[in-house]
């Protein structure tokens, strides 16, 4: 009988000690940004998606050369980039020049038509 309070005592303090490690874990989303999942530079089409924390695309690779947007996020109205250490760097069609969008940062283009990016291994580009 002592045996097997023992082994019931150790059993459940195997238990208690598993279920406070499954508390404590770290939240999956903990990386994310306004919907926005690390390690991504995401693009919203509207206000209301922004607002709704629904990116209409994303983008996750380092580049040597600007990458020409898709339609989902060629003309965006904002930007976020959840990377931690990675900047973005981001052309437009109607203005001359580039803007940085800088680690875990987001962008509102304003009356800019954002056409292309290019995300660099500095967070200030």
């Amino acid at each position: 009988m002592n045996a097997r309070r023992k082994f019931l005592s150790v059993g459940a303090a195997t238990v208690a000690a598993l279920g406070a490690t499954l508390v404590t874990a770290p939240d999956a989303s903990a990386g994310s940004m306004r919907g926005c999942d690390f390690p991504r530079v995401c693009f919203y089409k509207t206000q209301a998606d922004y607002d709704a924390n629904r990116p209409t695309a994303a983008y996750k690779d380092v580049t040597s050369g600007f990458q020409k947007l898709g339609s989902r996020a060629r003309g965006a109205v904002k930007a976020v980039n959840s990377r931690n250490d990675d900047g973005a760097i981001v052309k437009f069609a109607n203005k001359p020049g580039t803007v940085c969008i800088q680690a875990d940062s987001w962008w509102h283009f304003g009356s800019d038509v954002v056409t292309h990016i290019r995300i660099v291994d500095s967070p200030t580009c």
